[in-house]
């Protein structure tokens, strides 16, 4: 498989890697630049080197790739890496599956997991197309890529799995804590694609709270497939088109948010956040935060502060604050909560 043209590299270099570094810039036509804590920093042909004094070396620009296969690879660090991705690392592009979310810190909104299948033709695609960490993203990009992935994924390779403010707030006045309600929605992710990619043998997911909240909420189908967490899943393929898709669900459903309710609702937490919600209150009334939002960020009571309201305006699920620290969950298995409740959760959404 074809690697796409990277931009951007880093290292960490050892003391001899960093020497012979500065010997192989100092044979050759680079342009010194100031750049602060490094301990050197070069223009060249098409690209920038700058090696930081914590000893991590970063190469950018058009001309990254070119430098780092055909320089730094064979001069400083001794071994081969770029465009031989697949054959070092051949389970970055196996049959897997990856699960990620978006929305946990948004004010506004529902909590979307989604979990994406590649095997190396899909994964190929992918690159082609741009998939990446949707962090690395614009909006417009990710609802662009997202729209391709969904074409090029079909209904049976990916699922959504979205809990909306009504939902969220119900189940997470039950046991507070946020991982739980991740942990199921991350598994029931996995059991869904199960179903309709029933061989794929394992699923990779970011790193959150215990490492084994998201085993626990595993049903019986999905305790048979492997399950790896790993900081900075992102960088795995399947997770990134996890990402892309989930993000893309989670800004069309504030587009739709916006729609219904006439008010523009922006991201994350902010003060633009918080003037929307308060904006929202007036025209609506207190309880249509439990409808649009995520009840449990302290938000909430600046939002009621502003309209001279307070949380004993809200219902009960509207009444519960979250914790200074969110940790290892509440003791209630996440399955057997969801299994009473019966949330109203959207899976797999349409277009």
């Amino acid at each position: 498989m074809t690697t796409p043209l990277k931009t951007v590299f880093t290292y960490k270099l050892t003391d001899d890697q960093q020497r012979l570094l500065k010997e192989l810039v100092a044979m050759g036509n680079y342009k010194p630049c100031k750049v602060p804590y490094t301990v050197l920093a070069v223009e060249g042909p098409h690209c920038h080197i700058n090696l930081y004094t914590s000893g991590k070396c970063l190469v950018q620009g058009k001309g990254a790739q070119d430098f780092v296969l055909f320089y730094l690879e064979p001069v400083v660090l001794g071994a081969a890496g770029v465009g031989y991705e697949e054959v070092l690392h051949p389970e970055a592009v196996s049959p897997h599956m990856g699960i990620d979310e978006s929305g946990k810190g948004d004010f506004f909104g529902p909590l979307v997991a989604c979990a994406a299948y590649v095997n190396p033709d899909l994964a190929k695609t992918m690159q082609e197309i741009g998939v990446k960490d949707c962090k690395q993203l614009s909006d417009k990009q990710v609802l662009a890529i997202g729209s391709r992935l969904r074409d090029l994924l079909g209904r049976n390779r990916y699922t959504l799995v979205s809990i909306g403010p009504e939902a969220y707030n119900r189940l997470y006045a039950k046991f507070r804590n946020v991982n739980s309600l991740l942990a199921w929605a991350h598994a029931r992710c996995i059991e869904n694609l199960l179903e309709t990619v029933t061989d794929c043998p394992r699923a990779v997911a970011d790193q959150f709270g215990s490492e084994q909240v998201i085993k626990r909420a595993l049903m019986q189908k999905g305790r048979s497939i492997i399950l790896e967490q790993r900081h900075k899943a992102e960088s795995d393929i399947a997770v990134a088109a996890a990402s892309v898709l989930a993000r893309e669900a989670f800004l069309r459903a504030l587009l739709r948010l916006s729609t219904e309710t006439g008010i523009t609702v922006p991201k994350g937490a902010s003060e633009q956040v918080r003037a929307a919600a308060a904006e929202m209150v007036r025209k609506h009334g207190v309880d249509a935060l439990l409808r649009a939002c995520k009840c449990h960020f302290r938000t909430t009571d600046q939002v009621l502060g502003v309209c001279g309201k307070t949380r004993a305006d809200l219902p009960p699920e509207g009444r519960v604050i979250s914790r200074v620290m969110e940790g290892g969950g509440s003791g209630k298995t996440p399955s057997r909560v969801f299994a009473r409740e019966k949330p109203e959760v959207r899976s797999q959404e349409s277009e």
